[in-house]
């Protein structure tokens, strides 16, 4: 068996044996990730668990549709808004109705990011748990008709 050396007698050949050194390091690094892994994988918890038998539920919470303008003028339902006080009562209601119904904020791409921040603040300090953005699904790139 030939061992690499710096004894270079004779004819310079490519030694032509494996190394098994890197591997069997591998392979005992393995063995040892195994080791500490397997009980991991084997513990168990035994529980009883009770059963429940639940019908789901019919009560669908009322959907608030929000739109917001280029101008910044605010639509509740698309029914426009005179001002922030109204809009602040109508939040205020909103929140108190049980369940609380999700608000939808459609908002023009033209809209300052301002006045949303505002309405969503507002909506937020009246008690609104649950805000959601409705886009178009729409390729913008794409050309019409496609």
């Amino acid at each position: 068996m030939a061992f690499g050396g710096f004894d270079q007698r004779g004819a310079s050949q490519p030694m032509s044996e494996i190394n098994t050194t890197p591997l069997v390091d591998v392979m005992l690094v393995l063995l040892v990730i195994f080791i500490i892994t397997a009980p991991l994988l084997t513990h168990s918890i035994k529980l009883d668990l009770p059963n429940a038998q639940a019908s789901a539920s019919a009560d669908k919470p009322e959907t608030v549709t929000l739109s917001i303008d280029a101008s910044g003028a605010i639509y509740w339902n698309d029914v426009a808004v005179a001002d922030e006080f109204v809009l602040a009562q109508r939040f205020a209601q909103a929140a108190a109705r049980l369940p609380q119904p999700e608000l939808h904020l459609r908002a023009d791409r033209e809209t300052r990011y301002q006045r949303i921040a505002e309405v969503m603040s507002a909506a937020q300090r009246a008690g609104i748990a649950r805000i959601g953005f409705v886009t178009d699904p729409r390729d913008l790139k794409a050309p019409p008709g496609r």
